[in-house]
């Protein structure tokens, strides 16, 4: 029987915006529905009806009314969403112009800084006439090489009020990985620093800034933020200047929203890219728009009040995902740095002194904590908080009970999955319904998700591949350099035909729930049973004396064996009986066939830059077979200790 964790007061119930939402539609449809489940029902059989409620609840801002909101709800992909209408997705996020707080800047311990949405909007609005006095025209690419700091909003907005689209990488990224991701779609403006910080030590961005730029021909011109303080030396950057000189001091500037077509080209993501090169994913400024105000407005029950936080960098989805948070009016708390520095509750520091009450962060970060001790709702002031988010990998059973026991016990705690490929959730959180030990609480509304078993039927309570058979907005419009559409086919639907397979491996329960189990092309197949990767994951995450862990299936005699690399914790060794602890944990707790044929110590563990395990890469190391793009790695030298291992060569 899965743990009930947590559930909401009948009057917490109804204050919500999913409350509302719900009775407006009752109210429209002449329905009766009191429970997240009938909810549901109705959004995915009645998808134009649901997307055109959500466009009305959520206000969305257009110059022109739609004429149509889908074209065919069986066309995937290539259904056209809203069309007709003309709006722009940066005057939607600068509706609010008034001295609440926008945004809250936290630099690890050195920087603190805020801006009012009147002030956002006006620096917003001098970077966008600098913009359009360079020339950048409506489809022109804008990029950032940024850290988590107000100016990459401030740049994106800009950006994307001309109708320019915006692609971004962190600062961490090496030149490798930004020339394959910037390299594919030819930016003319790039916006930069000189650096940032990590772990209390300056990182400084120019070598590999000039670098970069050395192969980036499209640039036109290198817009610098100095993060520090000081005003850096430009003079070894071609085409650069200082933020503060590229900006207009123009006073009382108007933004002169350009109004764009629903399916307009807002944001360029990508693929991790250990495979080849990044895919280039387009996203729409429509589809992206409404699919986060759903769900921020209804799965996260965000408000104007809200003080909403996301430990993310601008290279992951969240960041986007966090930054549309504008569009409620919340004020959104940008962290950039190491999440344990100066303290392993910095994070949480933050939390109390500005009083937060959306936390966001991954299942990697959770689990540290847990493995450090720490307690944050006894050494923190968290009365404030009211939801924590977590997302990147499956949270464990023990995650989310470390979450009530340690961080605060009335609290909605949503575990979160989608993906970048569509900037967005399958499945997330539910702030009507309860909360149950290692269950993500809901599929999202008007997501017509599914478990497939092998033969392609829908399943319940059986282990399968998660797909969607109905289009949704926020799908991408098309792959960069794709024009016959293959890449974008081959990535979603060569195994179902108009079906998005995914690529994780889920159940969903007979309350709605759903369990991730990991990467279904990491999914483990000895004997032929197959196992998701997370099962074995939330075992050894008890574990004290392991710091990570990477599970792998290795061919084998003509069979598949299950191989377990572990990291150990500082001041802890792989000792035979921590091994035999290891087995027994898991054989006791899911069965004979997840235990590990072996349990092998390595130095590091390998991820990408948005931190997922990187489980492909160390299987084709252990097969001796080529990992075609290791600067796809946040630490590819990781990928060393796998080579040769001879325990694994042994008969």
């Amino acid at each position: 029987m899965t743990k009930l964790l947590w559930k909401p007061s009948q009057e917490s119930i109804e204050r919500t915006n999913m409350y509302q939402f719900m009775n407006a539609i009752n109210k429209t449809f002449d329905q009766h529905f009191t429970d997240y489940s009938s909810l549901y029902q109705w959004s995915i059989e009645n998808i134009p009806e649901f997307w055109a409620s959500m466009w009305k609840f959520a206000g969305i801002k257009a110059s022109k009314p739609y004429d149509q909101v889908i074209d065919d709800v069986n066309k995937m992909p290539g259904a056209k969403w809203f069309t007709g209408s003309r709006l722009n997705f940066a005057e939607n996020l600068l509706r609010f112009r008034d001295d609440q707080t926008a945004l809250i800047f936290k630099g690890e311990d050195r920087v603190d800084r805020r801006l009012s949405y009147a002030e956002l909007y006006g620096e917003v609005a001098g970077v966008a006439k600098s913009l359009r006095d360079a020339d950048i025209q409506a489809g022109d690419r804008v990029v950032g090489f940024m850290p988590n700091m107000p100016e990459a909003i401030i740049a994106m907005l800009a950006a994307t009020s001309i109708g320019a689209t915006w692609s971004s990488c962190s600062p961490d990224f090496g030149i490798k990985g930004v020339l394959d991701r910037f390299g594919q779609i030819q930016p003319r403006v790039i916006f930069t620093t000189d650096g940032y910080f990590f772990k209390g030590k300056w990182i400084d961005s120019f070598e590999r800034m000039f670098n970069i730029l050395k192969e980036l021909h499209s640039i036109e011109k290198v817009v610098v933020v100095p993060y520090n303080g000081e005003s850096p030396d430009i003079d070894q950057l071609p085409n650069a200047i200082l933020y503060n000189d590229f900006k207009s001091l123009e006073p009382h500037v108007d933004i002169d929203f350009e109004q764009l077509p629903f399916d307009h080209p807002l944001y360029i993501m990508y693929s991790s890219g250990t495979t080849g090169l990044p895919k280039c994913m387009v996203q729409s400024a429509g589809g992206i728009l409404i699919h986060h105000l759903k769900e921020l407005m209804l799965h996260t029950d965000l408000k104007r009040k809200d003080i909403i936080f996301y430990f993310t960098t601008c290279g992951w989805m969240m960041w986007n995902w966090l930054v549309s948070s504008l569009a409620v009016g919340a004020t959104v708390i940008l962290f950039d740095g190491n999440p344990f520095h100066p303290e392993p509750g910095a994070l949480w520091k933050i939390a109390q002194d500005e009083k937060m009450t959306v936390f966001g962060t991954s299942a990697g970060y959770i689990a540290a904590l847990q493995n450090a001790g720490e307690k944050p709702g006894s050494t923190y002031d968290l009365t404030s908080l009211r939801a924590v988010l977590s997302t990147g990998s499956p949270l464990s059973k023990e995650g989310f009970e470390y979450i009530y026991q340690e961080v605060g016990s009335d609290l909605q705690l949503a575990s979160i999955s989608g993906g970048t490929d569509l900037n967005g959730c399958f499945a997330l959180g539910n702030p009507i319904g309860p909360v149950y030990s290692g269950e993500l609480q809901c599929r999202g509304l008007a997501m017509k998700v599914m478990a497939f078993d092998e033969k392609g039927n829908s399943v319940i309570n059986q282990l399968g591949e998660l797909v969607c058979t109905a289009p949704f907005p926020s799908m991408p419009i098309y792959f960069w350099n794709d024009p016959d559409g293959k890449k974008y086919h081959n990535a979603y639907f060569d195994v179902y035909a108009s079906t998005w397979r995914h690529g994780d491996y889920i159940l969903i329960t007979e309350q709605g729930g759903v369990v991730i189990y990991g990467r279904s092309d990491a999914t483990l197949n000895p004997g032929g049973v197959r196992i998701g990767t997370a099962e074995i994951y939330r075992l050894v995450d008890r574990i004290k004396e392991v710091k990570d862990s990477i599970v792998v299936g290795q061919q084998w005699k003509s069979d598949i064996r299950v191989i377990l690399f572990v990291h150990m914790s500082k001041g802890y060794a792989l000792t035979d009986n921590l091994v035999s602890k290891i087995k027994h944990l898991i054989r006791s707790n899911v069965s004979p066939r997840h235990v590990p044929a072996l349990i092998l110590a390595v130095p590091d563990i390998p991820y990408t830059h948005n931190m997922k395990k990187v489980e492909l890469a160390v299987k084709k190391v252990i097969h001796n077979q080529p990992v075609l793009n290791k600067d796809a790695l946040k630490n590819p030298e990781a990928l060393d200790y796998y080579e040769n291992i001879k325990e694994l060569q042994e008969e």
